[in-house]
């Protein structure tokens, strides 16, 4: 089967790396998502992964903190996920490059638009840790970003829950599951399927978000071969 996308931007929670030990790194389950990966990387798609830092620092939740500080200390969380993820991949043969956003060049590249193209030309996955590398925005935003300077064909939004639903379905059994939505739908009805920075940067550069679980790493083969899971953000609210 050939693949519907060729670039894709995935973007993993820090939590996902976590495993069900719910902080730190999970080796195991690092792995399995990483074979995952491996398997689009084998099909040629060109990948870039964006990381969260929520498995070992939250900068909103530090309510004592001065905001930018804690933020800052979140950087540095996604970069040791960075790292993290980087090294399961060397070790199943997959070439990767870390780039991030504040600059500790003795562990990483710094972020480099055209750099980071020419590894993704090479076949090379590219993360990118640190988020945008400025406080008060997240992860999400920093997805979205890189996506558009990538020119990627879609965000893979990979979350604990393997949909968009209309309320929390771990907390009420009769949710409803929504297979599409437009950006409009995400700001109005305040899903909560990322920030309102993220998404009004992907609604006006037409970038469309596929949210689905990773509780089964094998999604994200099945995501890029344009299986019908999960749920798909686009500008129309239906498959374009």
């Amino acid at each position: 089967m050939s693949a519907k996308y060729k670039r894709v931007l995935l973007k993993i929670s820090g939590e996902a790396l976590a495993g069900d030990r719910g902080f730190g790194l999970d080796e195991h389950t690092i792995t399995t998502i990483c074979k995952s990966i491996k398997k689009i990387v084998d099909m040629g798609v060109a990948v870039a992964i964006v990381v969260g830092g929520g498995n070992i620092w939250r900068g909103r939740s530090s309510e004592q903190m001065d905001r930018t500080r804690a933020d800052h200390m979140g950087m540095l969380a996604t970069a040791i996920n960075a790292l993290g993820l980087c090294s399961s991949l060397e070790a199943i043969g997959v070439p990767t490059r870390v780039q991030t956003a504040i600059e500790m060049r003795q562990v990483a590249e710094p972020y480099i638009r055209g750099k980071a193209v020419r590894h993704l030309e090479k076949g090379r996955v590219v993360i990118f840790g640190c988020g945008t590398g400025n406080p008060f925005m997240s992860t999400d935003t920093a997805a979205a970003l890189r996506a558009v300077e990538m020119d990627a064909d879609v965000i893979l939004l990979a979350k604990k829950v393997d949909a968009v639903y209309d309320s929390d379905p771990n907390i009420n059994p009769n949710a409803k599951k929504y297979d599409f939505l437009s950006f409009s739908d995400i700001l109005g009805k305040e899903l909560g399927v990322m920030d309102s920075t993220a998404a009004s940067m992907c609604r006006d550069n037409k970038m469309p978000i596929l949210v689905f679980g990773l509780n089964d790493p094998e999604n994200i083969v099945r995501a890029v071969n344009g299986e019908r899971i999960g749920t798909l953000v686009t500008v129309s609210g239906k498959e374009e």
